[in-house]
């Protein structure tokens, strides 16, 4: 039998969980460098523009995501923990006091044997009403949305990196060949 404790939470929470083909560290740090979160975070066709962020403990990023039609969403996430590069836990929600509709984020960075890395991230409402309305919302859709934006910039850099070694690998080999 499942305590109450552990009932109530996760009847609150969303999980989303996603393998990335790039070590922990660097999807930890496109999560935490702010140069490159605003170029893959939410869903697809939205950009975002940065307000400000300090990525600190306690610290936080103010942000505009804009949707297709121009619409502007004002969010805010602040950082409650940063353990690099294993655990982030950080408040999410629009850009207002005493907002009702922010949720709590865990997110998780762990190594696979293989070289890949799992992120799991876990959405803590308010209250199961809340939750169901954040399902009906698209909170799934558009949270996995993100994620494939951000494996997608993950395997630009690795191209780029794999592009730049491509040189230096055939001038070893050409000196290896005498020419």
């Amino acid at each position: 039998m499942i305590n109450s404790a552990y009932q109530e939470v996760i009847e609150r929470e969303i999980v989303l969980v996603r393998v990335f083909d790039a070590p922990r560290e660097k999807v930890f740090d496109a999560w935490t460098n702010p140069e490159s979160i605003g170029q893959w975070f939410g869903p697809n066709g939205f950009t975002i523009e940065t307000r400000s962020m300090s990525l600190v403990k306690g610290g936080s990023w103010h942000f505009e995501m804009i949707a297709p039609d121009g619409h502007r969403f004002i969010n805010r996430m602040t950082f409650l923990e940063i353990i690099r590069p294993s655990r982030l836990v950080l408040d999410l929600g629009s850009d207002v006091e005493d907002d009702h509709h922010q949720f709590r984020v865990t997110i998780t960075f762990d190594d696979q044997s293989d070289g890949k890395s799992v992120l799991t991230m876990r959405q803590l409402h308010v209250s199961p009403e809340r939750r169901v309305e954040a399902i009906g919302f698209g909170a799934v859709e558009l949270g996995l949305q993100t994620l494939d934006k951000l494996a997608g910039l993950l395997n630009e850099a690795a191209e780029v990196i794999q592009g730049s070694e491509e040189p230096d690998r055939v001038a070893s080999t050409r000196r290896r060949n005498g020419r």
